[in-house]
């Protein structure tokens, strides 16, 4: 079992995305059933947010407001915003699409489209860790930030107002045209249910 868990652990590195380098592409099907490639936003800054519900760490940002005033203020400055559910379908955190859109409804949460990954091969493909964690892809395609949202590593909702956040420093920096400061952190959070 431990040889397992290490060999998926090494093949999850490997496939990880790497700042610096040419995101991965993927095509995978939103929580209204339509089909989302990340080809299609080539040109626009992406962001890829991993989250689940039932995490306290999703919930810390959730339930305070903080992502999705991320989501709704850039969104309003032509970033594609994509949450991603990785719960793999047998695991006890797995909510279908109607149930993952009524949380959404319920936070007033405001991504560009929510993925539904319940294979977890769009988390194996980026090397996703945690919920949340959080890429940034620039218009020519690139990672230009891997880690976590903010340096405040608890699942506490009142530390959100005194976090530095990493993913507003980076959209900040990047739409106006500087150089990312902090490009890579690490990720905390619940871990992400592979399959």
């Amino acid at each position: 079992m431990t040889l397992l868990l290490v060999s998926l652990w090494a093949n999850v590195a490997s496939a990880a995305a790497v700042v610096g380098q040419a995101a991965p592409n993927f095509t995978a099907t939103d929580s209204n059933g339509t089909s989302v490639s990340l080809a299609d936003y080539k040109g626009k800054y992406v962001v890829l947010e991993w989250m689940n519900p039932v995490c306290p760490f999703t919930q810390k940002h959730y339930r305070s407001g903080n992502m999705q005033a991320l989501q709704s203020e850039y969104r309003a400055k032509g970033v594609v915003w994509l949450s991603v559910n990785s719960a793999d379908a047998g695991s006890s955190s797995y909510s279908p699409g109607p149930e993952m859109n009524a949380w959404g409804t319920e936070m007033k949460a405001a991504p560009s489209a929510l993925l539904m990954d319940s294979d977890t091969s769009l988390a194996k493909l980026y090397g996703a860790k945690t919920t949340p964690h959080l890429f940034v892809v620039n218009p020519a395609g690139m990672v230009v930030y891997a880690g976590a949202i903010d340096d405040k590593r608890s699942a506490n909702i009142e530390d959100v107002k005194i976090a530095k956040n990493f993913v507003k420093a980076t959209l900040d920096e990047s739409l106006a045209g500087k150089p990312v400061s902090i490009s890579s952190t690490q990720p905390y959070g619940c871990s992400v249910k592979y399959q």
